[in-house]
């Protein structure tokens, strides 16, 4: 893989986890003030395509979604399918 498409990879993987940080921030606010939450399969549909670190980061941050064990299993699969892919395709 040349350089230059891993730092695509890399800016677009930065870009999502922002998007992730954001949402897991907003989702907390509403949670907050009574609004109405971002369902958890967008939460992990925004970690699946690329914002699972920016997803973990919020989480912690922001400490939301902390205690729900069945949402920090489903992301940490979702990591762990993501670091799968990411090895399988830096072995190619």
């Amino acid at each position: 893989m040349t350089p230059s498409v891993m730092n695509i990879i890399a800016l677009y993987a930065l870009a999502v986890s922002l998007v992730a940080f954001f949402y897991i921030g907003r989702d907390k606010a509403h949670a907050r003030h009574g609004e109405p939450r971002t369902p958890e399969a967008v939460l992990w549909f925004i970690a699946l395509i690329g914002g699972s670190l920016g997803m973990i980061f919020g989480m912690r941050f922001f400490h939301h979604k902390t205690k729900k064990i069945s949402f920090q299993l489903t992301l940490a699969l979702i990591c762990v399918v993501q670091l799968a892919v990411l090895v399988w395709v830096l072995k190619r």
